[in-house]
């Protein structure tokens, strides 16, 4: 089917990549609502067709509470709920699981009209292709995350919400790169620097710190040790180690908080350098450099958003700004990344 396919760039490619980018990011910014709600074990069942019709009756809306009736987290957390109180977490789960549809369908429809329009960039094809692979198998992720709650926990394992969060940023990056591709053409000269290698390893850094946090997500770990810079007086908290290795890296409120402080702390400084190399580079041009500085600076901020969430026990609005400035992080990180692949 490439072979049908022509030109180096198409803007209308990009325009649509961007859009289908705004529209994972608002799943992120929804998925973290639903979950600080604990809205995410609302829905038991995973109907990836007929579940996009919302209950229409009482009769359905009762059924679909008495499934939810069955769950730990009912039990244990929620009994005695009512029907009107269930409906409001539910309709955060089904929001976020509505988005997921239409971001597909934004997807693929539009993929098969520019491919049968031959509007997609040839050495961009195969790589739309593996996009659209892996938003449907976000799909299966997020069903095996919320079936980690459903049995014997009344929340979800904070390792699947990593992978789950960390399959949608991973998304993210690629539709922004191809979309950056699809813009301009391919690079007619790369740059003979090690800045490629630096801006990508700054954007593992951040990728790393956003799975570190989905952790302390993941544990509500944010509603615990809310001082700063120590943890309830100490450098180390008391509670650190988990019963093993795995329960400490992903079990332990006080491990995973610790983690992503320690991250955070590291990105901070080697964005900072960075970002002042880059300033002070000969071979970046100005545009270039300023994307630099824009990452430290975005960086330093959403540093000091972080302390601001965790010195105020993780609020709603104030986690969601966080989770959504770590998102807009990224993105930059990815700009600055292909802009220095490129004279």
């Amino acid at each position: 089917m490439t072979s049908f396919l022509r030109s180096d760039r198409s803007k209308p490619v990009a325009v649509w990549l961007f859009v289908v980018a705004a529209l994972v990011l608002a799943m992120v910014i929804v998925g973290g609502a639903t979950r600080l709600t604990d809205s995410g074990l609302s829905i038991t069942e995973w109907k990836p067709v007929t579940g996009a019709v919302p209950p229409m009756s009482d009769q359905a809306w009762q059924a679909e509470f008495e499934r939810y009736k069955q769950i730990p987290q009912y039990a244990q957390i929620n009994r005695g709920m009512s029907l009107s109180a269930f409906k409001s977490i539910y309709w955060w789960e089904w929001g976020h699981r509505f988005l997921g549809r239409l971001t597909g369908l934004v997807f693929f429809v539009p993929f098969v009209w520019f491919a049968v329009r031959r509007e997609i960039p040839r050495r961009l094809f195969w790589r739309l292709a593996g996009i659209f692979v892996l938003g449907g198998l976000q799909g299966a992720v997020g069903w095996w995350m919320v079936a980690s709650g459903l049995s014997e926990r009344v929340s979800v394992a904070p390792e699947r919400l990593m992978v789950h969060l960390g399959v949608a940023f991973a998304l993210l990056v690629a539709l922004l790169w191809t979309a950056f591709d699809a813009w301009s053409g391919a690079a007619r000269q790369t740059l003979p620097s090690p800045w490629g290698r630096r801006a990508v390893g700054l954007m593992g850094l951040i990728y790393l710190q956003i799975l570190l946090g989905a952790l302390v997500a993941g544990n509500d770990a944010g509603l615990v040790y809310n001082d700063f810079p120590l943890m309830n007086g100490r450098l180390v908290p008391d509670d650190y180690a988990g019963a093993g290795l795995w329960a400490t890296l992903a079990h332990s409120q006080g491990a995973v908080q610790l983690h992503h402080r320690l991250g955070a702390y590291v990105l901070t400084g080697v964005a900072l350098a960075i970002g002042w190399a880059a300033w002070r580079s000969n071979y970046l041009a100005r545009e270039t450099k300023l994307l630099g500085v824009a990452v430290a600076g975005a960086v330093v901020l959403q540093a000091m958003l972080g302390i601001a969430t965790l010195m105020m026990r993780a609020p709603l609005a104030l986690s969601i700004v966080h989770q959504l400035a770590a998102a807009l992080v990224l993105g930059l990180a990815t700009a600055f990344a292909w802009r220095t692949r490129r004279i």
